[in-house]
């Protein structure tokens, strides 16, 4: 049987850590105020997974010109990446960057 591995889904959406109204474009992977996700596919936009979980950014790095969100399910673990969008709020970035790196210093 093959399965295709990634289904573009175009979606609207409310974010439903920070309440913000979301425009998908089929690619869309996370909120662009907060840049939290939700655990919501197996596969990229097939929507079969049932945790449902909400995905905050655990770790932020710069791979060239490009930075790359890591978002970590608070329900079940499970760890994500994603690149961060034009259409991102970039002082959102700014701020979860001084927020993770103060918790790092603290550990």
């Amino acid at each position: 049987m093959d399965i295709k591995k990634f289904q573009k889904k175009v979606e609207d959406f409310t974010c439903e850590h920070c309440g913000a109204q979301n425009k998908g474009d089929g690619f869309t992977n996370h909120c662009s105020k907060c840049l939290t996700s939700k655990h919501v596919d197996i596969f990229p936009g097939d929507r079969k997974e049932t945790c449902g979980g909400l995905m905050p950014v655990s770790s932020i790095t710069k791979k060239g010109d490009r930075y790359v969100l890591r978002q970590k399910c608070l329900t079940c673990g499970y760890v994500n990446g994603d690149h961060l969008r034009s259409t991102d709020d970039f002082d959102a970035l700014i701020d979860l960057s001084k927020k993770l790196s103060e918790k790092h210093e603290k550990k």
